[in-house]
């Protein structure tokens, strides 16, 4: 049994860094949140954003294979200045996803403690965890955040299963479909959580680190992909179907505390499940941070042509700890902008969906069809209609829900 877990982790294991990044506490309460408003209807959505995720990370981690890095290719188009000023203000989004959930942590565990401590502290104190499990060993960070996917995996796929959802409606969810512009912004926090741009960049980094440098390679990584993806998406349909089965009919409109998505657990399952949730909540929300942020030193560094030696040069641990401090100020964030826990966990991801999404999208499209770089490995006409669909999606996405999304951001701040 060891040596068949040593080798799994031999061959397999970096997309479930890359699932568990994208797999936060965003994830669950943006797909609670789908379930609550518009029942089964966006099924079609995660379908199309696991399959978008999968075929992006596909082109990266054959850009990392055949080719070089994003941030190298940026670097080498656009030179340091153009590259460092891409990296600094996608860095922004990585900040953002780390507020929400170092916040998500925090108010997780208040809970728990029955409010004996309040979740401001807590995420500060989460926020040390993270730089310090940041900055471990990868083959270890690497086992525990997929043993912490599959417990999730089993949770949600056992409650689904126990809600006993509408078969007809669940299969109608299949059909693409948009009933107005609240679900386009739900759509757009569905795509930005699941084709999580700093996948991109780590996917073209990390891929070296398992020793995939060959078209031999090639099989494996989308092997470990579709692994990875299947598991993150039946997770989150999972979810979405359990908040259409159960809250939905139970008079939920919309999450209005932080608990709701945990309450339809509670209903099928129990009061325990409630704790199992919470507990979900932290794994998904702290198993997040470290490897958004750890997007943010690669990029910097990569920009500016300095080597971080796979992650463990000082520069990179700086950095990474730096900017992880920054994410701890989500109390400070909430206090300024007026936004709860939730908001925060929902409305960052839409942010990165609208922001960080199209300008990666285009950047990666322009790398694995440049000759110089990947030479015979460039994109075939199926895998460039795929990112460009990808790209249009994101694009159009952004234009339609970016300034509700940074109205919904800083709304209280005007007021």
């Amino acid at each position: 049994m060891k040596e068949l877990f040593v080798n799994f982790f031999d061959k397999y294991g970096l997309s479930f860094i890359m699932v568990a990044s994208y797999f936060g506490s965003g994830s669950i309460f943006i797909a609670s949140q789908a379930g609550v408003e518009y029942g089964y209807v966006l099924i079609w959505a995660v379908i199309g954003a696991v399959l978008l995720g999968f075929m992006a990370q596909d082109m990266s981690a054959r850009l990392g294979i055949f080719g070089d890095t994003l941030m190298s290719f940026i670097r080498q188009k656009l030179g340091k200045k153009g590259a460092l000023t891409i990296a600094l203000f996608l860095s922004i989004g990585c900040i953002a996803w780390t507020l929400g959930l170092t916040a998500a942590v925090g108010k997780s565990f208040e809970i728990l403690s029955g409010g004996a401590v309040s979740w401001q502290p807590l995420a500060i104190v989460t926020g040390i965890c993270a730089i310090l499990v940041g900055i471990l060993n990868y083959s270890y960070v690497e086992k525990v955040m997929t043993a912490m996917m599959f417990l999730l995996l089993i949770l949600y796929l056992v409650v689904a299963g126990a809600s006993q959802p509408s078969l007809v409606d669940t299969m109608a969810g299949f059909i693409p479909s948009i009933p107005d512009t609240g679900a386009m912004m739900m759509g757009a926090a569905i795509l930005g959580t699941t084709a999580l741009w700093p996948n991109f960049f780590l996917e073209s980094i990390l891929v070296k680190q398992k020793g995939w440098n060959s078209q031999k390679h090639v099989k494996m990584m989308r092997t470990d992909l579709s692994l990875g993806y299947t598991v993150g998406g039946l997770i989150t349909l999972a979810i979405i179907i359990v908040a259409a089965a159960v809250l939905r009919p139970a008079g939920y409109t919309e999450l209005s505390s932080f608990i709701a998505p945990g309450e339809a657990l509670e209903i099928v399952l129990g009061q325990w499940a409630m704790i199992v949730f919470l507990i979900g909540v932290i794994a998904a929300a702290f198993n997040s941070i470290v490897p958004i942020m750890w997007t943010i030193p690669f990029m910097i560094l990569e920009a500016l042509d300095i080597d971080h030696k796979e992650g463990n040069s000082k520069a990179f641990k700086i950095i990474f700890a730096g900017s992880i401090v920054i994410g701890m100020f989500s109390p400070l964030v909430s206090e300024i902008t007026g936004l709860s826990v939730v908001e925060m966990v929902t409305l960052f991801p839409a942010y990165n969906g609208v922001f960080g999404l199209p300008v990666t999208a285009v950047l990666l499209f322009w790398a694995v069809n440049d000759k110089n770089l990947m030479g015979s490995q460039t994109n075939n006409w199926q895998l460039n209609i795929a990112n460009v669909v990808l790209v249009l999606f994101s694009i159009y996405i952004a234009i339609n829900s970016g300034q509700g999304v940074l109205e919904a951001i800083f709304g209280g701040m005007l007021s």
